[in-house]
């Protein structure tokens, strides 16, 4: 069974949460804080798998709460609860722990496989909010790059495809779907691409496709 701890400042948002989580068999919330504070006390108490992590909340917010929650229960996978008023905060958030993004606009079943996804170790990310972190990270990038972006790294062909598809905001399967490969060689791919460029998720690798002048797509 995958425990969640749902922290949002917006009751209806946690309400409505926790009642499509208890709508399996497999996933049960064992808490909801409104507020950073709260978050950790109750992550502290519960020790919950998964932490559904909104962003913006009175007090402490998301980001500070990763980070403090992160430190004392490592094992914990943080998904960010976010909207598109929250984009200054995601690099933030990412840098503090978070595993994944994961928009409110999303459809109901995509919660669900997010908090599966993250608990089975995977970095699950909503591709529209993926996309539009690259794209901020890419406008950063042509703004203070003095040079056209280079490849600094050697990628096979295989593995600059997956980059590529990466960027681009696919999950694994979908990757896996388009280059007609299994999904166990996909995550074979993204685990030595990690291990080459020196990065822990998603988010990173995509920023750095862009930063090789790999176009995304």
């Amino acid at each position: 069974m995958i425990t969640v701890l749902i922290v949002d400042d917006q009751h209806l948002v946690r309400a409505g949460v926790r009642m499509l989580c208890d709508s399996t068999e497999d996933i049960t919330v064992v808490g909801e804080a409104a507020n950073g504070v709260d978050a950790l006390r109750l992550a502290g108490q519960l020790r919950p798998d998964v932490v559904l992590m909104d962003l913006h909340m009175p007090g402490m917010d998301g980001t500070t709460a990763t980070s403090h929650l992160l430190r004392d229960n490592p094992a914990a996978r943080v998904v960010v609860l976010t909207t598109f008023d929250d984009d200054d905060r995601l690099y933030p958030a990412l840098n503090a722990g978070a595993c994944g993004f994961l928009g409110k606009d999303v459809e109901p079943p995509a919660v669900l496989d997010a908090v599966r996804r993250a608990a089975a170790g995977d970095s699950p990310y909503s591709p529209t909010v993926l996309r539009r972190v690259v794209e901020r990270a890419a406008l950063a990038w042509n703004d203070t790059a003095s040079d056209p972006p280079h490849p600094a790294t050697p990628f096979t062909g295989r593995e600059r495809e997956v980059l590529r598809l990466i960027a681009a905001g696919l999950s694994n399967s979908e990757i896996a779907a388009r280059m007609h490969i299994g999904l166990t060689t996909v995550k074979t791919h993204v685990s030595n691409l990690m291990t080459k460029t020196g990065t822990t998720n998603r988010v990173r690798l995509a920023v750095l496709a862009i930063q090789e002048g790999i176009p995304a797509g």
